[in-house]
């Protein structure tokens, strides 16, 4: 069963802030913000949420295939999922414009500021879903917004159930919009601070949106996640990770293991412990993806 991954490939540049932001921002002077961060490490690596989203996938054996845009410098990339064993079959590398990009700043206490540059992300809404034997299962992440609207709305003809991700691509959508999206998805997944914002722009709570849909998730970062299915809240505890090193890519990582677990036919909370549990191993190392899993994950996986 393969599952299609809509969303960005990027190159992300990270760096590491050794201070804290709050020590650094002035709240009473905001509206003349002009401050300098030193960032003593620094490091490129693959990303964009649907590399991430395919990488922790494959990892725990599905078959992901990424809906994504590279730019005229993305030949890298490429290379890179053929090597991993993804299919690029979906993916388009279009000329005059670069592969998605973010700069990505991390303070001491895990706290970030990201620029994102969309460049070849923005032709990602070229290339369409259409229904076939062994595509069951796809998620919409964060991705241009042409391709949100257009991919969800293939999704649902084509009769391909799907996770509705908005992630930091959120603000993007009315009220009106995003309401189409939750109708069209069969699941939603938000972190705490995203879903307080659908909620607020649709009018509807998370107990509402669980009805209209099979399941919606709220990750709550270190205290675990809020399952609703039906109107019903679950809370699955969280995963001690062994060390936090780098959350970028953390949420990308869950979603991975909640796509692996319902290609399973799992119930959703335990596709939200399995993804906690991903989570946590790939908090512990730096980068999107780098990380591997334990041997009995694995296995159970």
């Amino acid at each position: 069963m393969a599952a299609v991954i809509c969303g960005s490939l990027a190159f992300d540049t990270i760096m590491s802030f050794e201070g804290r932001f709050a020590e650094q921002i002035l709240p009473a002077q905001l509206h003349i913000l002009n401050v300098s961060f030193l960032v003593p490490a620094l490091r490129r690596d693959f990303g964009g949420c649907a590399g991430n989203i395919a990488y922790a996938l494959k990892l725990l054996g599905g078959e992901p295939l990424p809906m994504a845009t590279l730019g005229s410098d993305g030949g890298e990339y490429l290379q890179r999922l053929r090597s991993q064993g993804i299919a690029t079959e979906f993916v388009r590398q279009v000329d005059d414009t670069y592969t998605a990009q973010a700069m990505i700043m991390t303070d001491r206490d895990n706290n970030q500021i990201t620029a994102f540059h969309p460049g070849a992300m923005m032709q990602a809404h070229l290339t369409r879903i259409e229904a076939r034997a062994d595509i069951k299962l796809g998620i919409i992440s964060p991705d241009g917004r042409d391709a949100m609207l257009q991919h969800a709305q293939q999704f649902r003809a084509a009769d391909i159930p799907f996770v509705f991700d908005p992630g930091q691509g959120l603000p993007m959508f009315d009220g009106k919009e995003l309401a189409a999206f939750i109708e069209q998805a069969s699941w939603v997944t938000v972190n705490d601070y995203e879903g307080k914002m659908l909620s607020e722009r649709t009018g509807w709570s998370s107990a509402e949106i669980s009805r209209r849909t099979q399941g919606l998730v709220v990750t709550l970062g270190g205290d675990g996640c809020e399952v609703w299915v039906a109107g019903e809240k679950t809370v699955v505890p969280p995963v001690k990770a062994r060390a936090v090193v780098d959350p970028t890519g953390c949420g990308d990582a869950w979603r991975g293991a909640l796509l692996f677990g319902l290609e399973q036919g799992w119930s959703l909370a335990k596709c939200a412990e399995l993804g906690n549990q991903v989570g946590s191993l790939k908090i512990a190392s730096r980068g999107p993806q780098n990380y591997t899993l334990d041997a009995n994950l694995s296995s159970r996986a």
